[in-house]
């Protein structure tokens, strides 16, 4: 069984959509999971990013700070001014379609983007709503819905890409939730069917005698 999931129906703050694939051995084949409910209330970065832990972060050059500190909140390229843009987006300027991701900052009351293996890929520009910077991996993780005391190992980029590259922490807690369910329900079959088995077998033992 398979279903697109986003991610921020399920409480997190980022607009991740995700194909989440099930299978299971052909001996429960009449088995059926039911994918997870959308939750009621989404969240958007206000809610995740207040009192964020001090953590490592990569910066932008001083050029392309110069170009970022022009977007608003929620922006991206088209808000630049049409010779910085140009000069920035270089042939992409010219090739047409969305690319909204590039210079792209992110706004209080929305979702992120997908985060990526890194908040700083011109094409998938991730820019902190006030700050004219990156988000740091603490604010990567918090979107993710990573505890503040998980613990990640390896250099700056690293653990971008670690985190980058996650499950959501929510998104699979959900999916785990419906998992649990499944594998009750399947153990409760298994039951029943050997409850029916033995008594079907003392039935007949029985009428031997």
């Amino acid at each position: 069984s398979y279903r697109v999931l986003n991610a921020w129906d399920y409480g997190v703050a980022q607009k991740r959509e995700r194909v989440i694939i099930i299978g299971w051995r052909e001996e429960y084949n009449n088995v059926f999971f039911q994918f997870p409910r959308p939750i009621p209330n989404r969240l958007v970065l206000r809610d995740v990013l207040q009192n964020v832990p001090d953590s490592e972060g990569i910066e932008y050059a001083e050029k392309k700070k110069t170009v970022m500190q022009m977007v608003p909140p929620g922006g991206c390229w088209v808000d630049l001014p049409e010779e910085v843009a140009k000069e920035y987006m270089g042939k992409s300027y010219y090739s047409g379609g969305g690319k909204r991701g590039m210079a792209r900052r992110m706004a209080w009351d929305e979702p992120s983007l997908t985060l990526t293996c890194s908040p700083a890929q011109k094409q998938t520009e991730r820019c902190h709503p006030e700050e004219t910077r990156p988000f740091t991996t603490r604010e990567y993780a918090r979107i993710q819905g990573f505890p503040d005391d998980y613990h990640f190992v390896g250099s700056v980029n690293s653990i971008y890409k670690q985190i980058g590259n996650a499950v959501p922490v929510q998104l699979a807690y959900h999916i785990g939730i419906e998992l649990k369910e499944l594998l009750i329900n399947i153990e409760k079959g298994h039951r029943n069917h050997d409850t029916t088995q033995l008594g079907y077998t003392v039935a007949t033992a029985g009428g031997l005698y």
